[in-house]
């Protein structure tokens, strides 16, 4: 026959049996997940980072308190194989692998600055850029998005007389461009160059005659320009300034180019005469006898007189146009 308090006792005893397995098991359960997380990176950092070209920049590795055993750069560029470069601290050992271009270094002894410096930048450099320190504490990881940017070169000009054309050139990435006041047709075009840069062009016309100036605003992430032109009279205003400046002077042309032809040949028509008239007065005076039978002839009279008459008339016709 059983006792009640021995049963009690075995009942007891096996419920405490059972409480301390399940602790048993609930510490070694807590004490393996310490150990996963302690096997996986504690941290992880992802930065995009937008430098501009020609510049300096230091790319950082992540900060740790203890003492990194091992750090790895790796940069991935497009078109180019996977560059890496190492140092492990207990052998105080540097390696590198595929790294060809000599702009990107140490940003000083490793030892005591494993960053990693690029100088200058270039459009060549856009990619992935990951630092990784293994330390007793688990891995740390910083990876950076590089995007180089190119400033864009701003230009305004007229096209016709009310059409202005707003450019930005070689920019990376695109800029944007737009107008004050806005314009009445505008029409924007992109061009692409093989260096990943681009050109922006937008073309705008302001039919209103109100407006007389128009602003060009280029926006870009390496910084923002404003610039200013005036433009021409309307159409009205731009016929008569055409008739004023271009016809008008070909019109004086012609007129004064005719007034010189005309007093040219009125006076070429003067020394022929001239010269016709020469010869008769030496045929005189070579024969006198002949100039006296015709001196006392009245018909002779009669034609000398109208010669004489003649030439007096072209004289003063030719001082007339001297005058002139």
């Amino acid at each position: 026959m059983l006792c009640p308090w021995r049963t009690a006792d075995l009942g007891l005893l096996l419920i405490l049996t059972i409480f301390s397995v399940a602790a048993s098991n609930s510490s070694y359960m807590d004490g393996k997940r310490m150990t996963q997380i302690s096997s996986t990176p504690v941290s992880e950092v992802y930065t995009s980072l937008s430098v501009v070209i020609d510049t300096n920049t230091v790319l950082h590795c992540p900060r740790t308190l203890t003492r990194a055993l091992l750090t790895t750069w790796e940069v991935i560029l497009r078109d180019k194989p996977s560059c890496k470069k190492a140092y492990r601290s207990d052998t105080n050992e540097m390696k590198e692998t595929n790294c060809t271009d000599d702009r990107i270094t140490w940003a000083s002894r490793p030892s005591q600055n494993p960053d990693l410096q690029i100088a200058p930048v270039a459009i060549a450099h856009d990619g992935y850029y990951r630092c990784v320190m293994a330390t007793p504490d688990g891995n740390l990881n910083h990876e950076y998005h590089l995007q180089v940017l190119v400033p864009p070169e701003a230009t305004l000009f007229l096209s016709r007389n009310r059409t202005a054309v707003c450019k930005a050139v070689a920019g990376k990435p695109a800029a944007q461009i737009s107008w004050s006041p806005e314009g009445d047709d505008c029409v924007t075009e992109q061009e692409h160059w093989g260096n990943d840069t681009l050109t922006v062009q937008s073309t705008c016309s302001w039919e209103v005659p109100d407006v007389t100036n128009v602003t060009c605003s280029v926006s870009h992430l390496t910084g923002n320009r404003s610039l200013f032109i005036e433009l021409l009279p309307g159409a009205k205003h731009s016929e008569k300034s055409y008739i004023l400046y271009i016809i008008l002077p070909i019109l004086i042309l012609i007129i004064v180019g005719s007034i010189w032809f005309l007093k040219f040949s009125a006076c070429r028509k003067c020394k022929l005469n001239k010269t016709e008239a020469t010869p008769v007065a030496e045929e005189d005076e070579m024969q006198p006898y002949a100039s006296y039978t015709e001196k006392n002839n009245p018909l002779y009279d009669t034609t000398n007189k109208v010669k004489t008459s003649q030439e007096l008339q072209n004289e003063v016709d030719c001082t007339g146009l001297h005058t002139l």
